[in-house]
């Protein structure tokens, strides 16, 4: 990007892949953005499922599930990082940091690094592994979860207690899980963008949690007033 280009911030938007973007994962995405800063950006991509459900996924974690209505639900492919690691998109629940100031980059980068701790240092996002030794960095506002970051009226939720809400019966009433998370170093993603493979529009939180997996794309692209076959490959404009 130009040096005097203003800088952009993504939080809480939704990347919606061009029809030219050919990648067995990102083919056809729809990424909401939990956190974009200059130092990087940090995604879950919600219209891509694996082939296991929440029941599934309480099993291997030896945890009961007594919230029957999220057994069937399928735990999506967040991106290609940290894959055994699960992500929980939810309605916002207590005092968690809020994202996409200038003050709050550190806390959120922090809160990640936190959840992410027992991961090898070539899986940090990008973010996080810059300001890992920042000792100004201040602690994250406190959240009903251990940690958890504030993206919108949603939280972004890493720690077990999460899962043994819903265990119990409680937590959340709207939830997205998913296995491992998207990220992008410091430019790449304006980059990416700037050469088309990328749409970005505001997120829409129904899109997340109400809308049929397989309408996620065609729904996203019409926030922007579009449908898949106006775009050619390689057109459009980010």
């Amino acid at each position: 990007m130009p040096s005097d280009a203003s800088p952009i911030n993504l939080t809480h938007h939704f990347l919606i892949a061009m029809p030219g973007l050919n990648d067995e994962l990102f083919g056809k995405s729809v990424v909401y953005l939990c956190e974009h800063s200059a130092k990087g950006a940090l995604g879950l991509i919600i219209n891509k499922p694996s082939d296991i459900t929440v029941a599934d996924l309480f099993d291997k974690v030896d945890l009961p599930l007594r919230r029957r209505e999220l057994a069937a639900q399928p735990v999506f492919r967040g991106g290609p990082l940290q894959t055994e690691r699960g992500f929980v998109l939810h309605e916002a629940m207590g005092e968690a940091q809020p994202v996409g100031t200038d003050e709050t980059p550190p806390a959120v980068a922090q809160a990640i690094r936190a959840a992410l701790a027992a991961t090898d240092d070539d899986d940090t996002p990008a973010a996080e592994a810059d300001e890992a030794d920042d000792p100004e960095a201040p602690a994250p506002a406190p959240s009903v979860y251990a940690s958890s970051l504030r993206v919108g009226d949603l939280e972004m939720t890493t720690s077990r207690d999460v899962l043994e809400a819903l265990s119990s019966g409680a937590g959340p009433q709207q939830v997205f899980v998913s296995l491992g998370y998207s990220s992008w170093g410091e430019g790449q993603l304006e980059s990416e963008i700037t050469e088309n493979s990328w749409l970005t529009v505001e997120a829409d939180p129904r899109l997340i949690f109400d809308t049929p997996v397989e309408q996620r794309y065609d729904k996203a692209m019409a926030l922007l007033g579009l449908q898949a076959w106006m775009l050619a490959p390689g057109s459009g404009h980010a």
